[in-house]
């Protein structure tokens, strides 16, 4: 059995992020709603628990794309520390000025 990277269990778990979105955030409607009944809100708990784990929006974690490095991620750039430095020491981000790195 091969081993599955982390940048592509983020990506499956994305997917399904994507996938479940709306069927979640209609649950949660149903539990939040005061004035349905408390059976009816216990069952959409239930259904909301069945949903699988990986569906749920904070289980993603920001990576680069360009290392999938998941710590000192810059969410503007999309990339972490390490590859901004790299790459805007050839140049490569526009808008970057080397200042004394």
């Amino acid at each position: 059995m091969a081993k599955v990277s982390a940048v592509e269990k983020n990506k499956a778990r994305r997917k399904l992020v994507d996938r479940y979105a709306a069927k979640r955030a209609e649950l949660k409607a149903i539990i939040k709603d005061q004035s349905k009944p408390i059976e009816e809100r216990f069952q959409a708990q239930l259904k909301l628990a069945a949903l699988p784990r990986n569906s749920s929006k904070t289980r993603i974690r920001n990576r680069c794309d360009v290392t999938g490095r998941p710590r000192a991620f810059y969410r503007k750039l999309k990339m972490s520390r390490i590859a901004l430095r790299e790459l805007g020491n050839k140049g490569l981000v526009p808008g970057l000025v080397k200042s004394s790195w």
